[in-house]
């Protein structure tokens, strides 16, 4: 059974369970993770550490292992732009194919405020998941670095 605790701007999340979500997600996002300074900075956002729209953070426990995890960032905007994204999520990988991710997307969407998006590459096998539970592929994602 997934025990899911909730972290948000007005809870906070004690430095030991932050630690622990960073390194979870660090290395069970696999190949489509990003560095840690860049998973702390999206934490940071969403417990708002720094002037920031906040957001929240799921962490699904089987017995006393994290099993699962979730971060959102709200964008601060409305209509034109969903009101959430949906940055990180991940399941451990002794855990995958039994259904997590799926009571992790449910528990997310229960506690957005409004529409989320989420940024998939296409070959990440996750991205069937999403479109199990409502996500479509409405635009191509293009951007500009300032290289040129």
């Amino acid at each position: 059974m997934l025990k899911i605790k909730e972290y948000t701007p007005e809870s906070g999340i004690p430095a030991e369970e932050k630690e622990k979500l960073i390194d979870f997600l660090y290395k069970h996002l696999d190949q489509f993770g990003d560095p840690k300074e860049d998973i702390t900075r999206c934490v940071d956002f969403a417990m708002k550490e720094f002037d920031s729209f906040g957001g929240y953070v799921l962490m699904g426990y089987i017995d006393e292992q994290l099993a699962g995890a979730v971060v959102v960032n709200k964008t601060g905007m409305k209509g034109y732009i969903p009101e959430n994204i949906l940055v990180y999520i991940a399941v451990h990988r002794d855990f995958r194919g039994k259904g997590l991710g799926r009571q992790l997307m449910k528990k997310t969407h229960q506690m957005a405020d409004g529409t989320m998006k989420l940024h998939v590459e296409p070959d990440n096998p996750a991205r069937y998941l999403y479109e199990k539970v409502g996500y479509t592929n409405k635009y191509l994602e293009m951007r500009w670095t300032g290289d040129k």
